[in-house]
């Protein structure tokens, strides 16, 4: 009777193992925006807005009563040991795009999987939104309330809610990845 001897990992097959991570995780960041010019990011934007009106209704009367909007209309995670997350969209105030930005994730620990999903970021207050435009790279924190819940339902606008400087939507999820969170995501501004 044989026994199997554990796996040790030196440190040529870890770092192997650690670039193959990398490899998988830049390979998923390709997202299928095309072109990062403006119009282009801007037509995803709108097709983005569109359906998340249509599919969260109560989602309208926040961004009628937010101060801005951040909206990524496509976000790839994917993961093997290392993960990450890109994707780029634009900052809306009163309909306008104002500026354009990149958002970055980067995790580690166990982890396989791919999923893609879109996000907006309601600015419900001036501040919140000019923190957020003057930061050279803002994190979203745990402290993010989120109006449309994981399971895909949609959560009501109640006046606690509401009072909360920035509230984040998420949805249109596909793939092997369950429990989408913005915490530790990264947004920069970009020149598309």
């Amino acid at each position: 009777m044989s026994s199997t001897p554990p796996i040790r990992l030196s440190r040529r097959g870890f770092t192997f193992a650690a670039l193959a991570g990398v490899g998988v995780t830049a390979a998923a960041c390709n997202n299928a925006i095309g072109s990062p010019g403006a119009a282009t990011i801007d037509a995803r934007v709108d097709a983005t807005l569109n359906e998340m009106f249509r599919l969260y209704p109560n989602t309208a009367s926040l961004a009628e009563q937010s101060a801005g909007m951040l909206v990524m209309p496509l976000v790839t995670e994917a993961g093997l040991w290392l993960g990450g997350a890109f994707g780029r969209g634009a900052l809306r105030v009163k309909g306008t795009s104002v500026d354009y930005y990149a958002v970055t994730k980067a995790s580690a620990g166990l982890q396989i999987g791919a999923a893609q999903y879109a996000h907006v970021l309601f600015f419900m207050t001036q501040d919140a939104l000019y923190n957020f435009r003057r930061s050279p790279g803002w994190a979203a924190g745990a402290d993010l309330e989120y109006v449309v819940a994981d399971t895909s339902e949609s959560i009501g606008t109640d006046t606690d809610r509401l009072r909360k400087p920035i509230l984040a939507a998420i949805f249109g999820r596909a793939g092997l990845r369950i429990g989408a969170t913005l915490e530790g995501t990264k947004y920069t501004r970009i020149i598309p």
